[in-house]
């Protein structure tokens, strides 16, 4: 972990309070039951010399109804504040981990593509699960055990005092030794805590890529390299979390050892006092058992304060993530973009991702209302980053993108999006029904309106073969469905959204000649009175299209349309001539006669 400054650790860890704080109205009724705890843990060492004194020596027969009586209503009054201090306590450890857990995915969900680029998806998930499950056990156990413990304390060292001041000095002696071992091992398991939480988030992230890619696991053979590569990591998270544990369990029996010495001095010298006739049993016993009750929560506070470091470390990562700001920012006043159709002007753009060379260079585009403009090129030349401007999804390292005149960077991202349908090489779908994939964005459509979506799409003949229809569930990332099948529902989805702007990235390039030629139908729908970005690796897809050009190197290297373009004879002639050299029919076909 990077040692920040103590500002800044402050800072969090008044944040932390300040949710602490939005409970206050149970956290103040716990508190007083933690004070009636305490209160009755200090009676019942302080009725032991009456016990003793009044009852077994001067066997008063008074006070042998008095006592029994006071016992009751002591334990009654202390098992009803435990009650509710232990179920006020869990109640705001799991009121403040619930809006921690609504913060963090409220956070994650308007961070960039560039901080998912760059973050594991199981590191975030443990962030969400594990490290916040830790915050709630410090809230819920040590925060509430350390402030029953610090009134009993303050209850039990009064009721010494007023026994006997003397012995009192002599037990109190301890305490000052028991800071070190309480400070020092804590800063061990702070330490050794937060190794293991990252530990357990290359762990989840590890799960999470493999069980994923279990196909591509098992098609290779790797399962046992997998098994192995998974042991290493589990092995790591052991090693982290032996450490810490090993430093909880050192920390008792140095508590143990100290309360013994301390012990020791109160038998000898309180002994004396009652030999000589200085004090009497009662008033020795009545102070040993308060002196034990007293030891028991300074032993505890060190326990408590082993899972405090623990929920620290944990809190450390946790508002890591919550103070990560987003590379796209909204504007202070947003600007209205106007009604479609749109013209997209791509003004001297330039992009790179961090740390790397620019993808797209010095790029002048323009793209009129309504036209379908198809993007051609060699792998990596710029094509899906050149539309992943167009929603914001990365901002431009310089220039502008601009609709309608107006830089993107200047209107709502909400505003922008509004705009825009996207449909990807990889259909993304929900563990949901049909009907909610196809409404997704749009959760209020009418159901005739999800159906005409459908029909556009050539997929309702599929929905309506199946027994539930828009209700049957697709599993996860949809995988009761076939590619087609799963494409054709995305282009559902984007034609109920009816986005005025369309960005098809390569969207049949994974599909087989049978599925890509009914997903084409659906697609023509989609593009119809849309000005539509289609990037293709399949050259067919775009032979129809207004415009093509050819990014090579993150430039335009040629423009216009598929036979002007053939006759050119250059890049796009190139790949073309690439492309027919590898059909599998073999048929040769010449480029001049397409």
């Amino acid at each position: 972990m990077s040692i920040k400054p103590k500002i800044e650790l402050r800072q969090r860890h008044k944040r932390l309070l300040g949710y602490v704080r939005e409970s206050w109205g149970k956290l103040a009724v716990a508190m007083f039951c933690m004070i009636v705890v305490s209160a009755t843990t200090s009676a019942t060492a302080f009725i032991v010399k009456p016990v003793l004194d009044d009852i077994f020596m001067k066997k008063n027969e008074q006070m042998l109804l008095l006592m029994p009586l006071a016992v009751m209503i002591i334990y009654l009054l202390r098992g009803a504040a435990m009650y509710g201090q232990e179920f006020l306590m869990h109640y705001v450890g799991e009121s403040i981990i619930r809006q921690l857990r609504d913060n963090l995915y409220e956070r994650i969900s308007d961070l960039s593509l560039a901080f998912f680029q760059r973050e594991k998806t199981g590191v975030l998930m443990s962030r969400i699960t594990y490290d916040v499950n830790i915050i709630k056990n410090m809230v819920s156990n040590a925060v509430t055990g350390a402030l029953r413990d610090c009134f009993t304390i303050v209850g039990l060292v009064f009721v010494i005092f007023y026994r006997d001041w003397k012995l009192a000095l002599i037990a109190i002696l301890v305490l000052p030794l028991a800071v070190f071992p309480i400070y020092e091992f804590g800063r061990r398991i702070r330490r050794f805590s937060t190794r293991s939480q990252e530990s357990m988030g290359d762990l989840s992230a590890f799960l999470h890529e493999t069980i994923g890619g279990n196909k591509v696991v098992k098609a290779f053979n790797m399962e046992d390299a997998e098994k192995s590569r998974f042991a290493d990591r589990n092995k790591q998270v052991f090693r982290f979390e032996i450490k810490t544990f090993r430093s909880k369990a050192l920390s008792s029996p140095v508590m143990e050892i100290l309360g013994g010495i301390g012990m020791a001095l109160i038998i000898w010298y309180g002994g004396k006092g009652v030999i000589s006739g200085e004090s009497t049993p009662g008033t020795f016993f009545s102070f040993m058992t308060a002196v034990m009750l007293l030891y028991a929560p300074i032993r505890k506070l060190t326990k408590l304060n082993n899972i405090l470091q623990r929920g620290l470390a944990a809190a450390d990562r946790v508002f890591d993530l919550l103070e990560t700001k987003s590379d796209i920012t909204e504007p202070e006043h947003p600007r209205p973009l106007p009604e479609p159709p749109h013209r997209i002007t791509f003004d001297n753009v330039s992009f790179a991702y961090a740390d790397s060379d620019p993808v797209l260079k010095n790029l002048n585009l323009e793209v009129h209302p309504g036209e379908r403009l198809g993007i051609v090129g060699t792998s990596g030349g710029g094509k899906t980053t050149l539309v992943n401007l167009i929603p914001r999804f990365f901002d431009v390292t310089e220039g502008a993108v601009r609709i309608d005149g107006i830089d993107i960077r200047e209107a709502a991202i909400s505003d922008l999006r509004s705009r825009v349908a996207v449909v990807t090489q990889e259909p993304i779908l929900f563990n949901d029904t049909i009907g909610n994939n196809i409404a997704y964005g749009s959760p209020n459509a009418p159901r005739e309106k999800v159906l005409d979506a459908a029909r556009a799409a050539y997929i309702y003949d599929f929905i309506q073969s199946l027994p539930k229809g828009l209700e049957t569930g697709i599993g996860e990332l949809g995988n009761r469905l076939s590619g087609g099948e799963k494409q054709r529902m995305c282009i559902a989805r984007a034609l109920l959204k009816d986005a005025p702007i369309l960005i098809l990235d390569e969207a049949t390039s994974a599909l087989d000649a049978e599925a890509e030629q009914l997903v084409q139908k659906a697609l023509e729908n989609l593009m119809r009175g849309r000005t539509s970005f289609v990037i293709a690796h399949r050259l067919s897809t775009v032979f129809d299209a207004d415009r093509i050009i050819v990014l090579a190197d993150g430039q335009i290297v040629e423009q216009g349309r598929h036979s002007s373009l053939l006759a050119a004879r250059g890049e796009y002639y190139k790949l073309y001539c690439r492309q027919m050299a590898g059909r599998s029919d073999g048929t040769g076909e010449d480029p001049e006669d397409t």
